[in-house]
C-alpha cells in the first residue's frame, strides 16, 4: 500500500449549513464549561509526574510538595495503584479524579507506567476562545491504509505517553494545496475505548493558535466514510498549564495554509514547551 493516497472530499456548501450543528455547539459549550469549572480541568493542574518507584506527596521535601497536606505515598504494583496516608491505604482507579484535602489527584497511563496529576482549585481561568464556525473546513471521505502498520509511542492531548497504533492517512485540500495527514488510534485513559486522532500544525500557530499545534478527531460516518471537522480542533493540555509536557509534532502533519477553525490561543499557558520525544 506504500504511496497510496486517498483524498478526503470537501463536502459541498449546499450540503453543509453555514450554521454550526446543534450537537457541535452543545459539545463545544460543555467542553468550555468543563475547562472553566472542573476540579480536574487542565487549567487547575499544578504537577504531573510518573509514579515509577513511588511518589511522596505533601511535605516540603516530597516529590510533589503540597502545602497543608500531610504525607501521602502513591505506589504502583502489577498495574494496580494505591494511595497511602494518615487515613490508611486505598486503591486509585485510572481516569477517576479523587479529592485529597484541598487538592484533586488523578492517575493516567498504561499499566506499570502510571502518571499522577495534581490539581488545585485556586487561580483564575481564562475562558476558552474559538474561531467562528467555518463549514468549508469540514471534510468527508475515506481513510487510506497506513504505509506501515504497527504502533508508536506518542504523547496524547493530556501529555501522557501512550502506545498509539497507525490507523492510516487522509488528504485534505486547504488553500489550494493538498496535504496528507497521519491518523493514529490513541487509547482513552481509564477505558477500553480509543479515538482516531490527528495532531497537526498549520500557519496560525504562534499567531492565533497554540505554537505546538492542535489535535482533531477523525469521526466515523456511515458507508465507511469519515468526517474531519477542523472546527473541533482543540489545544493540547500544555496550553493551559506548564505541568503538562507538550507533544512533539507528528512528522509530515503540517498544513501550509492557515486553519482558522477550532480552539484559539491567546497566551496564559506555557511560554516554552517542555522537550519531549518525537512520536515518530
Amino acid at each position: 500500500m506504500r504511496g497510496l493516497v486517498v483524498a478526503i472530499v470537501l463536502a459541498s456548501p449546499a450540503v453543509l449549513s453555514a450554521q454550526a450543528p446543534r450537537d457541535f455547539t452543545r459539545e463545544r459549550d460543555e467542553y468550555a464549561a468543563w475547562l472553566a469549572t472542573a476540579p480536574n480541568s487542565p487549567f487547575a493542574a499544578i504537577a504531573q509526574q510518573p509514579i515509577a518507584a513511588g511518589l511522596r506527596l505533601g511535605p516540603a521535601d516530597a516529590d510533589i510538595p503540597l502545602d497543608g497536606l500531610p504525607e501521602h505515598r502513591v505506589t504502583e504494583r502489577g498495574g494496580a495503584i494505591s494511595l497511602e496516608g494518615p487515613d490508611g491505604r486505598r486503591a486509585l482507579a485510572r481516569g477517576r479524579p479523587l479529592p485529597l484535602g484541598r487538592y484533586t489527584i488523578s492517575v493516567s497511563g498504561a499499566p506499570d507506567r502510571g502518571v499522577l496529576t495534581v490539581f488545585a482549585g485556586s487561580g483564575a481561568r481564562k475562558p476558552a476562545e474559538y474561531f467562528d464556525y467555518d463549514p468549508s473546513l469540514v471534510f468527508l471521505g475515506a481513510l487510506a491504509p497506513p504505509e506501515k502498520r504497527g504502533t508508536v509511542k506518542v504523547l496524547g492531548v493530556d501529555g501522557i505517553e501512550t502506545e498509539a497504533s497507525e490507523a492510516g492517512t487522509v488528504t485534505v485540500r486547504i488553500g489550494g494545496v493538498p496535504t496528507r495527514l497521519v491518523v493514529r488510534r490513541i487509547p482513552t485513559t481509564g477505558t477500553e475505548e480509543s479515538e482516531l486522532e490527528i495532531y497537526f500544525r498549520d500557519a496560525t500557530n504562534s499567531e492565533a493558535t497554540y505554537p505546538a499545534g492542535r489535535f482533531v478527531a477523525l469521526l466515523p460516518e456511515p458507508e465507511g466514510r469519515y468526517r474531519l471537522d477542523f472546527n473541533r480542533a482543540r489545544n493540547p493540555f500544555c496550553a493551559y498549564s506548564a505541568a503538562y509536557p507538550c507533544p512533539a509534532p507528528w512528522r509530515g502533519n503540517a498544513i501550509a495554509a492557515p486553519v482558522r477553525a477550532g480552539e484559539r490561543y491567546s497566551g496564559g499557558g506555557l511560554t516554552q514547551p517542555r522537550p519531549s520525544p518525537e512520536g515518530t
